[in-house]
């Protein structure tokens, strides 16, 4: 099969490399979409991890094999697989921390080397403990494409939930690519106004329509200014940090009111560094918090959620590419051009 394999040094290369092998309990999925995640893009381009390794995690496709022992699923079946699945019973699953789980940390699908997600081929592996409670099949009129934005909404929809905005609230979203209109959607459905922000006209007015209240571009727009006046003087009572730009943590900062919460989602490199005031935090008594990676409690929702339509996902995806093209889409990724959004890989097309 192809595959593209990471080998260091930054470079992503399509090679051909053995199909893998399946154990009792485990199915070989024929990939057939694969979204292309920021977080992959970060150890590829920053080489954090050692290689070699095939990246990519979120993954649809079609079971091509199904081990001894699988019963609830067979050959033929569509299905939308999660890479990462807690174990329930240890000390973070008690309290619902799930990306912290050492076995949510082990990756459970791959397509050949390390395991990494290995949707950046034309098979995976996905392995017994994914099966038993990772795997969602997908509706037969639903393509495939809109299937792997199931695991993305899921982190979103995670984070919704632990920032809990309340109608009334006023809502910041910095960023708006994929990650930051799944944002826009999901708070626009609690009744808080959302203000979004972003660099890129085309994005803003995607924005629009999919529930903010207010779309301003940061270098024509005071946005803090631009906040405070909207809200009697007082800032922001949420900000969701959706971009991973110098200076955007300090903008979310001041761009919030006193005693309000800061989600950082989009800090996932151990290169990256944040100033702050300490005091804009303890005497402004703001929450500054993360969040992680998906939550198998929201695994059904989230997936309910794009297959109904409720959440209109399927418009974030701008470009689908066969593999051969993989590098090209992680340039538009890294570099987005005034029409570039969610970029599909399909394993499955040679041209």
């Amino acid at each position: 099969m192809h595959a593209a394999v990471y080998r260091g040094g930054s470079v992503v290369d399509v090679e051909e490399i053995p199909t893998p092998t399946i154990g009792p309990g485990e199915i070989l999925l024929q990939v057939e979409a694969c979204g292309i995640c920021h977080t992959d893009l970060k150890k590829i381009e920053h080489n954090l991890l050692a290689p070699p390794r095939i990246f990519g995690h979120e993954t649809a496709g079609v079971i091509a094999a199904a081990g001894s022992g699988v019963t609830k699923f067979r050959a033929g079946d569509r299905v939308v697989a999660f890479h990462h699945v807690p174990c329930g019973k240890c000390f973070y699953c008690h309290r619902k921390i799930y990306a912290q789980c050492a076995t949510y940390k082990r990756v459970g699908i791959t397509a050949g080397f390390e395991p990494a997600g290995g949707g950046f081929a034309q098979y995976v592996r996905v392995m017994d403990w994914i099966v038993d409670s990772g795997v969602e099949k997908i509706p037969d009129h639903i393509s495939f494409e809109r299937a792997t934005l199931v695991e993305p909404l899921n982190t979103c929809l995670k984070a919704v939930v632990q920032c809990d905005p309340q109608p009334g609230d006023f809502v910041v979203v910095l960023g708006q690519g994929p990650i930051g209109l799944m944002f826009t959607m999901l708070v626009a459905r609690t009744g808080a106004a959302v203000a979004a922000t972003d660099t890129i006209g085309a994005r803003l007015a995607l924005s629009s329509r999919c529930g903010s209240h207010f779309a301003w571009d940061p270098r024509s727009v005071d946005v803090a200014a631009e906040v405070k006046r909207r809200t009697e003087g007082r800032g922001a009572d949420l900000v969701i940090v959706a971009a991973s730009v110098p200076g955007i943590v300090e903008q979310a900062i001041a761009c919030s009111r006193p005693g309000a919460r800061i989600l950082l989602f989009a800090q996932t490199s151990a290169t990256e560094r944040i100033e702050a005031s300490g005091a804009d935090i303890c005497v402004g008594e703001r929450t500054l918090f993360g969040c992680y990676s998906a939550s198998i409690d929201l695994q059904k929702e989230s997936a309910r959620l794009v297959f109904s339509g409720e959440i209109p996902v399927e418009e974030l995806i701008s470009h689908r590419l066969p593999l051969v093209k993989i590098r090209s889409g992680f340039e538009l990724a890294l570099h987005p051009g005034p029409k570039s959004l969610k970029i599909i890989v399909q394993p499955q097309r040679w041209s």
